[in-house]
């Protein structure tokens, strides 16, 4: 089954968002209540900060995990070595963030983790009883009042012809987190796995938001739900001359939510940043 690209507005568009979730890891999201034109100012003023050499002074705290990681600090997907060739902003609504970039991040913020919680009621509601039943509590009620849900600002640099043999924007990866709520980026390069192992091209329409299932959303739903092999692929052609940037939103519970008989939020997210090699 491809990955399916559904009308906000229809009446059976929670069922049919919530089968591609089942059958892809993946869904897209077409009239949806998020302000694209929020979205397009965001990519502008981010553009200018990521070309700026004031961006290092806003370097990453390691202990909170909140602002740039530069380039040359970029993750590793597990079972690579060439890192990402990418920088990133961390933005959580206690963190730093630039004044001048933090009114639009913020409401992006806002209205994001806001549908994003609506999305998960989706999903609870048309899990089977049996596995509705091993969710430890509501799933939207999970990110409620977290301060652990991120919100990355990724910058994916032109390329130059001297990258690392093998580095690529972002290998092969599945994300941590419960949901990935994700507004189609300014470039194209977004691929997922098919059940078959086939490489897939994920839309990037104006517009669109790209939702994806994370390893935190496969350990509550004991596998019902997968959580989807993606990659961003290095452009070609004209296309390498520019800049990618993408907005993705990290569904995260609160620390102390119980996924399983043997993860909490915390431990499991710990976990899996100690295999990045960020903590």
């Amino acid at each position: 089954m491809k990955v399916q690209n559904v009308d906000y507005r229809s009446a059976d568009a929670a069922e049919k968002f919530v089968e591609s979730l089942r059958t892809t890891g993946f869904g897209v999201i077409r009239n949806h209540p998020i302000s694209h034109e929020l979205v397009e100012k965001i990519y502008a003023e981010w553009a200018e900060f990521f070309a700026s050499a004031d961006k290092l002074e806003w370097r990453f705290d390691p202990k909170t995990q909140d602002g740039l990681f530069p380039a040359n600090v970029s993750e590793t997907a597990k079972g690579h070595t060439a890192r990402d060739l990418k920088e990133y902003y961390h933005i959580y609504p206690w963190g730093k963030i630039p004044d001048s970039l933090r009114a639009n991040a913020m409401e992006y913020y806002r209205q994001a983790e806001a549908f994003a919680a609506e999305l998960l009621s989706w999903v609870e509601a048309h899990s089977p009883a049996d596995v509705a039943a091993l969710y430890r509590e509501p799933l939207s009620n999970m990110i409620k009042d977290s301060g652990q849900t991120l919100l990355r600002v990724l910058h994916y640099p032109p390329m130059t012809g001297s990258e690392e043999p093998g580095a690529v924007r972002a290998a092969a990866h599945e994300d941590i987190n419960l949901l990935t709520v994700l507004p189609a980026a300014n470039e194209p390069g977004l691929q997922v796995m098919d059940v078959n192992g086939e490489w897939m091209d994920v839309p990037c329409d104006p517009g669109q938001l790209v939702i994806n299932v994370g390893d935190m959303l496969q350990e509550a739903s004991d596998g019902y739900f997968p959580s989807t092999t993606h990659r961003v692929i290095n452009p070609t052609g004209e296309g390498s001359s520019q800049s990618r940037l993408s907005l993705p939103l990290f569904l995260h519970p609160r620390p102390e939510v119980v996924l399983s008989e043997k993860h909490t939020a915390d431990s499991y997210l710990k976990e899996r940043l100690r295999e990045l090699g960020v903590i």
